[in-house]
């Protein structure tokens, strides 16, 4: 039996629905490399508030997102919790962030999953700030990270790349936020792409210049610096700067367009020649099933098998992750409702309508084709009701 879904031009076109999907996996963490997936959240459709209510966590379902989380942590995935594919800065205000961090950092510790948490500075409202104030900021939030019980990832801030006169504000902020860490933090530069807001980070438009500005802040600490995360969806910087990093610094690929390659590094169908960068990716949210078995192969030292999971999955990712960019999160919690991991279709903010139809189809239609799907005759079903809903006939 066949699906009609809607093309990009206009059209339509016939999907017949993958008959075998990837058998359950339950395994431990790699050895090889750290893989976090920056998971979504799930949002609660009855809850009158669209987020950003100041009544904390309103519009979270608590029980269907920390369900999401156990299952990333059966399959040997981390979580990189409260970042940005949690819609940060998209409707998920830092009040429900700090419940989200507190309630995944218990059930990490109650099941030894790995867990890392966004720190930022959206708890300051919209305009120019003195850089002590935003240094206070995200001194809040580290410290509320720390206390409980989970490592931070330094998230970028529109506040500092709105008030930052140059270079020396950079220094001064993640300076100070790095000396008084209770221990080893990930930087996170987030590219434009991602987040217009950020464009200019480091005190820099050239990205040459700017790279240097990071390399220096991890050079003067570097034993406070766990990794960085580079999302910049340029494959060739990311090497460059992990080539760079201090002894011990991790390089967390944060490329949704070029992972494969970039974790693979040395071995066996390896780009480079080079060790291979760890990961914290939005696309490991809906491809966790291959990712880690993915992981597993590496463990095994087959580099060959592990390109063979994951460079299927990149045509999918570079969909979701198609300008606007910052709209990947739609396509995310697409998968994870067809694959009913969720009971609906909403997102915190209405972002479920970020994306048109042919989109949503074509990343249906790409998961299906990778058998990530539990139940594919399920997902088709769910996927027929959402075409009805926008009154196409399947």
């Amino acid at each position: 039996m066949s699906i009609r879904l809607p093309s990009p031009d206009g059209g339509y076109r016939l999907h017949r629905p993958c008959g075998n999907p990837l058998p359950p996996l339950v395994c431990g963490p790699a050895r090889s490399r750290r893989f976090y997936a920056a998971a979504h959240v799930v949002a609660d459709p009855l809850a009158a508030s669209a987020g950003g209510s100041g009544q904390t966590g309103q519009e979270v379902d608590w029980e269907a997102t920390l369900a999401f989380r156990h299952r990333l942590w059966a399959q040997g995935l981390g979580v990189a919790e409260a970042m940005d594919t949690a819609q940060r800065g998209m409707g998920l205000d830092w009040p429900a962030a700090a419940e989200l961090i507190r309630r995944s950092a218990a059930e990490a510790r109650a099941v030894g999953g790995r867990i890392v948490c966004g720190a930022g500075t959206d708890q300051l409202t919209p305009g120019r700030h003195a850089p002590a104030v935003i240094t206070a900021a995200y001194e809040e939030q580290l410290a509320h990270i720390e206390a409980c019980g989970a490592g931070a990832v330094l998230m970028a801030s529109r506040a500092l790349a709105a008030a930052a006169r140059g270079p020396e504000d950079y220094l001064e902020v993640y300076g100070r936020l790095l000396r008084q860490s209770a221990r080893p933090v990930v930087l996170h530069w987030l590219g434009p792409m991602f987040d217009p807001e950020l464009a200019g980070y480091w005190g820099h438009a050239d990205l040459d210049a700017a790279t240097e500005v990071l390399l220096k802040i991890i050079a003067d600490c570097p034993e406070r610096v766990d990794g960085v995360k580079v999302s910049l969806l340029d494959a060739e910087r990311e090497r460059d700067i992990r080539r760079r990093l201090p002894p011990g610094v991790r390089c967390y690929t944060g490329d949704d367009y070029h992972y494969p390659e970039l974790i693979a590094g040395g071995g066996e169908g390896a780009d480079d020649g080079e060790p291979g960068s760890d990961a914290l990716l939005g696309v490991f949210d809906p491809i966790a099933p291959l990712a880690a078995r993915a992981a597993l192969a590496l463990d095994r030292g087959d580099a060959a098998g592990f390109r063979e999971l994951l460079d299927p999955t990149v045509v999918l990712s570079r969909h979701l992750f198609a300008p606007p960019t910052r709209h990947y999160k739609t396509g995310v919690v697409l998968l994870a409702w067809l694959a009913g991991y969720q009971e609906h279709f909403t997102m915190v903010g209405g972002l479920q309508s970020a994306r048109p139809l042919p989109h949503l189809a074509t990343a249906y239609e790409q998961a299906d084709l990778l058998g990530l799907f539990p139940d594919p005759e399920f997902a088709e079903a769910r996927m027929r009701r959402l075409l009805a809903v926008y009154g196409v006939a399947s």
